[in-house]
Order: C-alpha cells, then structure tokens, then sequence
C-alpha cells in the first residue's frame, strides 16, 4: 500500500489517519483500534454491550471515575483503512441509538 498524507479525507477521522501515520504506524499490518460507544447510564450500557457483543464486537463496559460518564469500550484488530472505520462506527451508532448512544471516536495505542 502506498500512502502519502495527502491521500487521507480531510474529515476528522483522516486526520487521525493522517497523524498515525506520521508517527510511524504500519499501515500494511492490522492494528488494534479502540471504538468508543458513550452511553447514558449503566442499564443501556449493559444492553448495548449485549447486542454489540451479538453483533460479533468485542467488547467492555466502564464509568470513568471522575465523570461518572459510562463507555462501552470495542476492541477490532483491522487495517487502518478509512472506509472501514466509518463504517463500523456508523454500524456501533446503529445499534447504540435505540439505547441512547452514540458512536464517540476510536484510537490506536501508538508505540
């Protein structure tokens, strides 16, 4: 695959795309991508994460300490492809809605 910055969309998730791989981040291999579902409390989470993990995601549910806000936290081995990625995120807005929430980003742990 041959990538220049230049090729990324000029939306938010390209920049991202355009920032990792900046740093480096292979793009010919898969990486592990974290998608954040924010959910409004711990009942929606827990039946979110239910048909999210149906759907074939991987997936966990945490309240962050200080905020009391709750995430579903999805875990997808898959190459950086920008396409891919806002596909799935439309996909875990899809599912979350009924429950109150909403596809909230993703990121790649850089090394």
């Amino acid at each position: 695959m041959n990538l220049s910055p230049e090729k990324f969309p000029k939306d938010e998730d390209g920049q991202v795309l355009k920032m990792l791989y900046k740093e480096g981040v292979d793009f010919n291999k898969p990486q592990n991508v974290d998608f954040f579902v924010a959910i409004p409390d711990k009942k929606s989470g827990e039946a979110v994460l239910k048909v999210l993990s149906d759907d074939g995601f991987n997936c966990e549910l945490e309240q962050d300490d200080e905020t009391k806000e709750w995430t579903c936290y999805c875990f997808v081995n898959m190459l950086l492809v920008h396409e891919d990625i806002v596909n799935i995120q439309k996909r875990l807005d899809e599912i979350s809605q009924p429950y109150d929430g909403y596809s909230d980003g993703w990121a790649v742990m850089v090394e």
